[in-house]
């Protein structure tokens, strides 16, 4: 009887007392203050197990594609290719947004569904077209895993791996990827070096109605974390944020995206339609196309643009290259842990 209680009793599983190291959020005092989630605080051990999951393909149907698969860090963590190809072949309609200062950044995606990082990194797991998994069968094979009933454990403290876990420990590394080691910071914000002819040049188209950047992109994530029109189409084929809302009002507002490292993250726009920097520059000149939802701020709709000369644009061109952050791309505490 002694003998078959204790085979019916549940397996006690050993561990160490459940201690996590705080985690100490490096960035420069010139960029805001961080809001981290009461439910969510920063873990030493948090930040290595999302770091693992960020790169870790367990997390889709077939094992074979991680967050890193369309984020890659060479490119500032978005993807190369115009659009997303999902396990099957699936190939998304959206570029993949690049993943710089997104702890700063309330909605996620280009249309704005989710709000705060947490929720975004529900949705990639079982998107059709992208990882094609479901929750319960993540969290059965982490669970069944080797190595990741302990390193959840040492970052949450419970036996049963969650869904919410995992989220919660990928938004934790995501928050640490900071950018502020660009030209523009150490000449701007540090006192260090000066502007070329041409960067200076860049720099007062950008922040002047000349240029009239500053308006969506000003501030020193340059985005105002809003949605707007901004000329591309005068017919939706991708509605944006009105199929969040439902409101006819939004219809071809997106999510004005970071210009961090934007020189890294070509292509560009919701749906990646130009290839290069330039061509984005061409069409705040004379490109704009008139609906009946444009933004305000594009006020030179009439004219199609801002109409810069080949010299203003070559400025602007030059300034926008000073947002690069090398540093960021080379940062080891972002890289591939499988690697190491």
């Amino acid at each position: 009887m002694a003998s078959s209680c204790e085979d019916d009793d549940p397996m006690i599983i050993d561990r160490p007392d459940y201690d996590p190291t705080p985690y100490s959020l490096d960035y420069p005092s010139y960029l805001p203050i961080m809001e981290i989630p009461e439910d969510n605080p920063m873990t030493e051990e948090g930040v290595s197990l999302g770091r693992m999951l960020f790169y870790d393909p367990i997390l889709s149907a077939d094992s074979t594609l991680s967050c890193a698969g369309c984020h890659k860090m060479e490119y500032s963590f978005t993807d190369e290719r115009q659009f997303s190809v999902g396990i099957d072949g699936s190939v998304g309609t959206r570029q993949a947004m690049h993943i710089v200062n997104i702890g700063w950044m309330p909605d996620l995606f280009w249309d704005g569904r989710s709000q705060g990082l947490e929720a975004q990194a529900l949705e990639p797991v079982i998107n059709p077209i992208e990882m094609m998994d479901t929750w319960p069968n993540v969290v059965n094979k982490l669970s069944n895993h080797d190595d990741y009933p302990d390193l959840f454990w040492a970052a949450f403290g419970e036996d049963q791996i969650t869904k919410e876990q995992v989220v919660k420990a990928i938004a934790q590394f995501e928050r640490t990827m900071i950018s502020g080691d660009s030209r523009y910071d150490l000449i701007v914000e540090r006192n260090e070096g000066f502007f070329t002819d041409a960067e200076l040049e860049g720099f007062e188209i950008f922040n002047t109605e000349r240029g009239d950047c500053f308006h969506c992109h000003g501030g020193i994530l340059f985005t105002d974390n809003l949605f707007h029109n901004n000329g591309l189409d005068s017919v939706f084929p991708d509605i944006g944020l009105e199929e969040v809302t439902g409101d006819p009002l939004d219809r071809g507002l997106f999510k004005t995206p970071g210009l961090r490292n934007i020189e890294l993250t070509a292509p560009y726009m919701h749906d990646g339609r130009f290839e290069t920097l330039e061509e984005v520059i061409d069409h705040y000149s004379e490109g704009l196309v008139y609906s009946e939802t444009i933004d305000p701020l594009m006020k030179q709709i009439a004219q199609g643009g801002i109409q810069l000369t080949d010299q203003e644009k070559a400025s602007l061109l030059a300034f926008l290259k000073t947002l690069t952050d090398t540093s960021f791309i080379n940062n080891p505490a972002f890289k591939n842990p499988f690697e190491d």
